[in-house]
């Protein structure tokens, strides 16, 4: 460990301005741009394409304000980890930092910089996920590096070098990206407005609430009723990997300035900015393209096909641009935020040593830089599609978790102080638990292979946690 005098620690440089950034920045990645398409192929109707992105946005904010209440108690780096601990045990906690640190976060990350790399081969064709630069066979698959592949490797990387340069160079480009991405997101929405068609609303507002399946090639096929619920879920699978990463300010608490008020306000401020401007985006999305050509947008694409209609030609260089802008912007907040997770679990003996160690910019590099190794085993491996399919179910299981660590809690600690107590408790919380815990019986249901992978992921972490105690205590004994 690098040291300029005594033993670094981390620094509170972080405001309410930063951390309501780095929730929003978080949060809007890709995913907006895209997975509407797949919504409108589920529901088949405008009014359910909205109702599935408001019930992910009221779960979204039910759960902000309840981790209000976890992260005021506990101002500390790790967050969700820390709150699991403190709720249940370190195994519970444990699995959390295990399951983030295998797929959650580093997939994520994963995912958003094949996506920057997508997009940026509209600017320029050689870093096109089709230029192939290396094939081989490895058994019956086929393995392959593309252009595209390098381009979000190379991303991840100097993002990941920016960040241990200390959390003030992260800072930077989180608030640069994220102010510019929202003005470019409210640029679309009220131009989006401005060329509303009104032949094409009137089309897809009649008989809005028709819920059915609709194919690419225009037929409709209707559900029974629990065969809609598992289309709902299924379509809140999109809606809630675009809508997730907004508890990534609470893993850096500990840089937080006055984190008992700022982190529960960044919460609120930052999930509620980014439900409006999904909202608005999907009903401009009814509004200019018809439901076919939303289900049918090339590679999903339905920003592009809409921001078509609203620009004309130059439409798709201006949501390459606002989709690089939006990808880098998000990459760089879950970046930054991941490594507090793996620090604070290398201080309770569960992670690498080394990764509870800051450098002399007083940042987890260790923690950084093993985060972007395996992001980037990830982006190689061509397989972050699926991981993806598993996260929502993952990420769901944990946030559900820690909301019944709030009843818990005031259980186990009735007396403790509470700057902050949960809005609406305890009925909102529960309503997140009740709607969390159907979303993802449905998903066990109709979604069930990636659902189990992701369950297995998890378990895995079992034997994982009971070796690192092992070690841990003949340690203890040795030391004795």
């Amino acid at each position: 460990m690098e040291k300029k005098s005594g033993n670094p620690k981390l620094k509170h440089e972080l405001g309410l301005l930063d951390g309501t950034m780095l929730v929003a920045g978080s949060m809007i990645g890709s995913g907006i741009f895209i997975v509407s398409a797949d919504i409108i192929r589920n529901v088949g109707s405008s009014g359910w394409l909205i109702a599935v992105w408001l019930i992910t946005g009221f779960m979204t904010l039910t759960a902000a304000v309840s981790y209000g209440e976890l992260s005021a108690m506990f101002p500390k780096a790790g967050g969700q980890y820390v709150y699991l601990k403190e709720s249940y045990n370190k195994l519970i906690a444990f699995l959390y930092g295990w399951s983030f640190f295998a797929v959650i976060q580093t997939g994520t990350i994963a995912a958003v910089g094949v996506a920057f790399s997508k997009f940026t081969a509209y600017l320029v064709p050689a870093v096109s996920e089709d230029n192939i630069l290396f094939s081989t066979m490895i058994g019956s698959w086929h393995f392959t590096i593309s252009a595209a592949q390098c381009v979000s490797i190379v991303m991840i990387i100097l993002l990941t070098f920016i960040n241990t340069r200390g959390v003030k160079s992260g800072k930077i480009i989180q608030n640069t990206f994220t102010i510019t991405k929202l003005a470019s997101l409210f640029g679309l929405i009220i131009f989006g407005f401005i060329m509303l068609k009104g032949d094409v609303w009137h089309a897809n507002w009649t008989n809005a609430w028709s819920i059915h399946k609709l194919s690419p090639d225009g037929s409709i096929a209707g559900y029974t009723m629990a065969a809609a619920l598992g289309a709902i879920a299924a379509s809140m699978v999109g809606s809630i990997f675009s809508s997730d990463a907004w508890n990534n300010v609470t893993f850096i608490a500990g840089e937080m300035k006055n984190p008992k008020r700022n982190i529960g306000l960044s919460l609120f401020l930052g999930t509620l900015i980014v439900t409006l401007i999904y909202v608005s985006i999907n009903i401009v999305y009814t509004g200019v393209l018809p439901l076919h050509d939303i289900a049918t947008a090339s590679k999903d694409r339905v920003a592009v096909a809409a921001s078509q209609v609203i620009f004309g030609n130059i439409g798709t260089i201006i949501i390459a641009l606002m989709i690089m802008v939006s990808t880098f912007g998000c990459n760089n907040g879950l970046i930054m935020a991941g490594a507090r997770v793996y620090y604070t679990m290398a201080k309770d003996g569960v992670f690498f040593k080394r990764t509870g160690t800051l450098n002399k910019y007083a940042v987890p590099s260790f923690g950084l830089w093993i985060q972007c190794l395996v992001a980037a085993v990830l982006c190689l491996s061509g397989r972050y599609g699926d991981l993806l399919d598993m996260i929502s179910f993952v990420v769901v299981v944990f946030y559900v978790l820690t909301i019944i660590g709030i009843y818990i809690l005031r259980i186990k600690r009735p007396n403790a102080d509470r700057p902050y107590k949960a809005f609406g408790y305890p009925v909102l919380p529960a309503m997140y638990v009740v709607m969390g815990v159907a979303f993802c019986g449905l998903l066990l249901k109709y979604e069930g292979k990636f659902s189990l992978y992701g369950l297995a992921i998890v378990c895995i972490g079992i034997p994982i946690y009971y070796f690192t105690q092992r070690n841990v205590h003949e340690k203890a004994d040795m030391a004795d």
